[in-house]
């Protein structure tokens, strides 16, 4: 009867200490993230408004280990934004005299 009382409180210990670690991993991983969606932004800019490929062709120029990377293109604006979800994001605007340019970064 004793185990069980303390199944519990260790599960629930248990679960946040890994929450925690997931977290942590993360933060770490952060600036590595941040930038490659900001590579991955270019390239894929370059790839749909200056070789004016479809944007789902441009996954095939990225590196490897950059598989997690998702892609969106706003037509009007000609903007292409490659995220990985909830964790960072980075968009990149066609310029016909710049070429592809980077949206300033937003300050938290």
């Amino acid at each position: 009867m004793n185990a069980r009382r303390l199944m519990l409180p260790i599960g629930l210990v248990l679960i946040i200490a890994a929450l925690l670690a997931a977290w942590l991993y993360i933060r770490a991983l952060q600036p590595q993230l941040e930038l490659g969606v900001g590579y991955g932004a270019r390239v894929a800019c370059a790839c749909r408004y200056i070789g004016n490929r479809p944007l789902g062709s441009c996954y095939k120029d990225f590196e490897p280990g950059m598989e997690r990377i998702q892609l969106s293109d706003d037509p009007a604006t000609k903007t292409v934004t490659a995220s990985v979800p909830w964790i960072a994001s980075r968009s990149v605007t066609f310029d016909p005299l710049l070429g592809c340019q980077p949206a300033p970064l937003k300050k938290p």
